[in-house]
């Protein structure tokens, strides 16, 4: 039986080697935050919102052009903690 992520961290490789990770609960708010604001805005070099939802107060807005690539990590909860 395939496991369900908890949620899914984002990681935003930026131009200038700076690394920012953002957290969707589904892999379908993610997908909707990235076809609707992201890709048609891929080119521009105005500021375009990123969705912090998990942190009370803060936001952040990036330059689409500045994105040079996207890493998607399925996040799991366990009751078990595993350590090796």
């Amino acid at each position: 039986m395939p496991r369900t992520a908890n949620e899914y961290a984002v990681y935003l490789l930026l131009e200038s080697g700076h690394r920012e990770e953002i957290r969707f609960p589904t892999i379908q708010e993610f997908q909707k935050w990235y076809s609707g604001e992201l890709v048609p805005k891929s080119a521009s070099n105005d500021f375009i919102s990123v969705p912090i939802k998990n942190i009370q107060g803060e936001y952040m807005v990036v330059r689409p052009s500045r994105i040079v690539a996207i890493r998607v990590e399925p996040v799991f909860s366990s009751s078990v903690e595993r350590f090796n």
